[in-house]
């Protein structure tokens, strides 16, 4: 799923307003850090993760990795935090951040 610039411009506008909800930390992503991934883009539709590294390209691996195991799509990554989406087939509209913040 690719997005347009229309698109990536809402989401990021939408992610301005969350803080990470997972963080990826010295021993990269593990089962439990993608499930725990998993269960945010179920709930939430929208997420930051923060990866905590400090050599770029291990950032962008981990980042990568994370997206291809996830069927996400990367919004956008700045610092050391990464916006990710990937839609529900049913969402809450309670938990979705795509629901939630549909007026910005």
């Amino acid at each position: 799923m690719s997005l347009s610039q229309d698109q990536k411009k809402r989401l990021r506008t939408i992610g301005h307003q969350l803080n990470p909800i997972v963080t990826v930390g010295d021993k990269g992503l593990s089962a439990t850090v993608i499930e725990e991934i998993n269960r945010a883009l179920n709930d939430h539709e929208l997420i930051k993760v923060k990866v905590v590294t400090e050599d770029r390209e291990d950032k962008k691996a981990i980042v990568a990795e994370l997206i291809t195991q996830t069927n996400a799509v990367l919004v956008q990554t700045i610092g050391h935090v990464a916006l990710i989406l990937r839609k529900a087939d049913k969402p809450n509209p309670k938990l979705s951040n795509l629901k939630r913040f549909q007026n910005l």
